[in-house]
């Protein structure tokens, strides 16, 4: 029998990526978007449907080409357009060891560079604009006071979408100290602390849900009384920045996303002065070397501020801030003694 592309694709998913490799859901979800863009985009380009693919169709050149179209057409990153191909990757190297006459083959695909990506600060929000996305939200309407709930929480736990759509209602706990326990990357969990107004909201939410009768274990559904995707979360994040941006101009024109959320929970713990391992952990990120880029824009906000203020001594440059070398500094010992890293 011969083996279909269908049924290495099947194979690939259920039985190397869960089973043998123990990936998390959400790298397992990762990995189905590039397959399911790649499957597409060579259906489009050959003009056949899904069971004419034939593995010799993914040439190195058709993945170069499908990767410079994921750039063009979907406006994709270089970071993502890296990401894609890595599963890629992944998947042509579970082919060599299925099906050996794919070896040379898979050579080929490895080979592949991953494209260089330019240091930029991730993209935050100000108080003042978190504050307006908070509130655009109709609080009169369950819809809204779910999305109002959700703004919320991603606002103070710093979760990704994905989280988020996976929390239960008994993943929260309301009594003093208030908390919520996220699974994120790995399969792993933290428990992250809920402001007081966090739990009002989200309190609110919920009584409004039982009222209309809504009974379920995911913390958040959407209008058909199914779990939310973080899709539908990323939709909503969305939405409501638009909305808010009538009356917070800052806004306009702005790709307002879960992970500028994730983004912005960063980088307003840094500026309120928590250590660098404590901010580590309240996002899940599983090497201190990313938590410290939200150092550097700290003290680069920092820096524009100081630069905002009236030079002293009639005009003269003012002497270097001494506060912006220690952050750094202690990143960088830190990393050479890798006291940080152990869990």
């Amino acid at each position: 029998m011969k083996i279909t592309f269908s049924y290495l694709v099947t194979t690939f998913f259920t039985s190397h990526l869960a089973a043998e490799r123990g990936l998390s859901p959400n790298t397992i979800a990762s990995y189905s978007d590039c397959m399911k863009l790649l499957v597409n985009y060579l259906c489009k380009r050959h003009g056949i449907q899904t069971e004419a693919i034939d593995l010799s169709m993914i040439s190195s050149d058709l993945v170069l080409d499908f990767l410079d179209a994921l750039e063009k057409e979907r406006n994709n990153s270089p970071a993502s357009r890296n990401q894609r191909l890595v599963a890629i990757k992944t998947f042509f190297h579970f082919l060599s060891k299925t099906v050996p006459e794919l070896m040379h083959h898979n050579e080929q695909i490895q080979a592949i560079q991953l494209k260089r990506t330019d240091h930029r600060p991730p993209s935050s929000l100000s108080t003042e604009e978190v504050a307006a996305i908070l509130t655009a939200p109709d609080a009169t309407t369950l819809i809204g006071t779910r999305d109002r709930a959700l703004l919320q929480l991603l606002y103070n736990t710093g979760a990704r979408a994905q989280e988020l759509a996976d929390c239960t209602v008994d993943d929260l706990h309301g009594d003093a100290p208030a908390t919520v326990t996220v699974t994120g990357k790995g399969r792993k969990t933290r428990v992250i602390p809920l402001w007081q107004e966090t739990v009002r909201i989200v309190s609110h939410y919920l009584q409004l849900r039982e009222q209309a009768g809504v009974k379920a274990p995911q913390l958040f559904l959407n209008i058909h009384g199914e779990p939310m995707t973080r899709f539908g979360i990323g939709r909503r994040v969305a939405h409501h920045a638009q909305a808010a941006a009538a009356h917070c101009p800052s806004l306009k024109a702005r790709a307002i996303t879960p992970h500028t959320f994730r983004h912005t929970t960063a980088l307003h713990l840094i500026e309120a002065n928590n250590d660098i391992a404590v901010v580590k952990d309240w996002l899940g990120h599983a090497d201190i070397k990313t938590t410290s880029l939200y150092i550097e824009v700290s003290v680069a906000r920092k820096r524009k501020a100081l630069e905002k203020l009236p030079p002293p001594d009639g005009g003269l440059p003012p002497e270097r801030p001494q506060w912006t070398q220690p952050a750094l500094l202690e990143f960088l010992t830190a990393c050479s003694r890798k006291e940080h890293y152990v869990a």
